[in-house]
């Protein structure tokens, strides 16, 4: 399963290019609402379809099919701000009746390219107006080689202008503006999340960032690395997984009990760290060389820069997949063409080259959140402890930096809260009961009820295995043994190296 369909797991399970559907559709002229929507005129855009529909089921081209639908109104719009930008845009509206007052904008997964339209029936079945977009990058990822117009419809153009139209759509419907708005992304969504609340604070009041891919170039730089290192020196399954084996038994003495040895909570390390596990892998792997070790090294380590050693990114996870930690390499594409050997790119001059040339419109890296704070914006960002593919990294040092432009920590648990998953791989892991951050920010946001301590359970064939408060970063559950409950302790803070400022330029338009 590649970067995108795993990161569409946090919207649903089906990519809906084209539908037959059971049952009737309104003939639009009967609809005030629809006809109001047509007659809409949007800067750089048209709309291509306005239609309410009422059929109960749908079946997607792939033979899946989707029961008790409710009632709503379909908005296919493509947007062209530039020569070269080419942006699709669906809406869903639930019918008036039916309508919450509130807008939801959903990420996409991955280099998008695609609209999730099945994707949108949950929150419309709510009640809820969402819409999405394919980012401008249909009809695949080679629609950015060599065009600067994707490059900024993917990096924060094609999000911005979805969620502008699509709040022009819902007021032309309900002939109101929505009393909240929110948005919702995980992995591409996560970076679509974090390019909002940084570049444009006024589009929403409460905002998830899951496993956020913000640190964009600096992860893809990561993915290159782990490619040409595990084309020169593979891992087989087995030697994978005792990989992980001895990552997860190394860090089960800084866990509670009930994780220990089942999956790891902090997944921070030193180089001192590192060679341990590598040891403890080699004991239980025979079939491990020296030259699988010193692959271990540099994966563990993560990339740094051939000319001045500065970090580019760090490495990967301990107790989290080697294989998945590598590929998704279209940005380098983007910049040296479809033809470029990317074996032969280097990590001094071409990656400094491929940084300035991506990074100023796809990473979403500027700590001041002062103006989406300042109006009573809200946002979780959450990261998994065994994600290889985005890893926690560059979340959590993103944190403190917002934390050190903010002069403090608890002024931005005021606005801004930020979790660590145990076990948790890209697109949901072991903890299968871990509560909707999307609810919580919504009670944040409209009754100010913070979130705290989330009660993440293992379910399993509808009995609980494990139980595990996972309290906001910085703090971390402790286990009392003489009370036999869990507590929060103050958990370390940092303890990730910083991505090297020169790979993380200013944001560009």
């Amino acid at each position: 399963m590649n970067l995108r369909d795993k990161a569409m797991t946090w919207i649903a399970s089906t990519i809906l290019a084209a539908a037959t559907t059971t049952g009737t559709c309104a003939d639009s002229s009967d609809n005030d609402g629809v006809a109001a929507i047509k007659a809409l005129t949007l800067d750089g855009g048209t709309i291509v379809s306005a239609v309410h529909d009422t059929a109960p089921t749908v079946t997607t081209p792939d033979g899946k099919t989707f029961d008790n639908l409710q009632p709503r109104t379909i908005v296919k719009i493509v947007l062209n701000p530039a020569k070269g930008s080419n942006i699709n845009v669906e809406i869903w509206l639930p019918d008036a009746t039916k309508w919450n007052g509130r807008f939801l904008g959903l990420g996409n997964g991955g280099s998008a390219g695609s609209i999730n339209s099945m994707g949108l029936s949950g929150p419309a079945a709510g009640g809820t107006a969402v819409a999405t977009t394919d980012m401008g990058t249909a009809p695949n990822s080679d629609s950015g080689v060599g065009n600067p117009e994707v490059w900024k419809d993917f990096g924060f153009r094609a999000t911005h202008l979805m969620t502008v139209v699509a709040k022009q759509v819902i007021k032309a419907y309900y002939g109101k503006d929505p009393s909240y708005s929110y948005f919702n992304g995980g992995s591409t969504g996560g970076q679509q999340a974090l390019q909002e609340a940084q570049r444009y604070p006024a589009d929403y009041d409460g905002i998830v960032a899951n496993i956020p891919a913000h640190c964009r170039t600096p992860l893809h730089a990561y993915f290159l690395w782990n490619d040409q290192i595990l084309h020169k020196c593979p891992f087989t399954e087995s030697q994978e997984k005792n990989v992980i084996a001895a990552g997860v038994e190394y860090m089960a003495s800084r866990e509670v009990p009930v994780l220990a040895g089942k999956m790891i909570s902090d997944p921070r390390c030193d180089a001192k760290d590192i060679e341990a596990v590598i040891a403890l892998a080699m004991q239980k792997d025979p079939t491990l060389t020296p030259a699988h070790a010193e692959a271990l090294r540099k994966l563990f380590d993560g990339p740094r820069s051939t000319l001045t050693g500065e970090r580019i990114f760090n490495g990967i996870p301990f107790g989290s997949s080697l294989s998945a930690a590598h590929n998704h390499l279209y940005l380098f594409k983007w910049v040296f063409g479809a033809n470029k050997a990317l074996a032969d790119i280097d990590f001094g001059k071409d990656i400094d080259t491929y940084t300035a040339t991506l990074g100023p419109y796809l990473n979403a890296e500027n700590p001041d959140l002062t103006a989406f704070a300042e109006r009573g914006g809200k946002l979780i960002m959450q990261s998994g402890a065994a994600d290889s593919v985005v890893p926690y990294h560059a979340t959590l040092d993103y944190y403190e930096r917002v934390v050190e432009k903010f002069g403090g920590l608890e002024k931005v648990q005021a606005f801004c809260k930020f979790y660590i998953i145990p076990g948790m791989p890209h697109g949901g892991g072991p903890l299968n009961n871990v509560p909707s951050l999307l609810n919580l920010v919504v009670q944040w946001r409209e009754k100010g009820v913070a979130p705290d301590v989330l009660q993440a359970r293992r379910v399993i064939d509808g009995k609980t295995e494990l139980e595990v408060p996972i309290y906001p970063y910085p703090a971390k559950a402790s286990w009392d043994a003489a009370t036999s409950t869990f507590k929060p302790i103050d958990g370390p803070r940092g303890g990730v190296e910083r991505v090297a400022e020169r790979f993380r330029p200013a944001a560009a338009e």
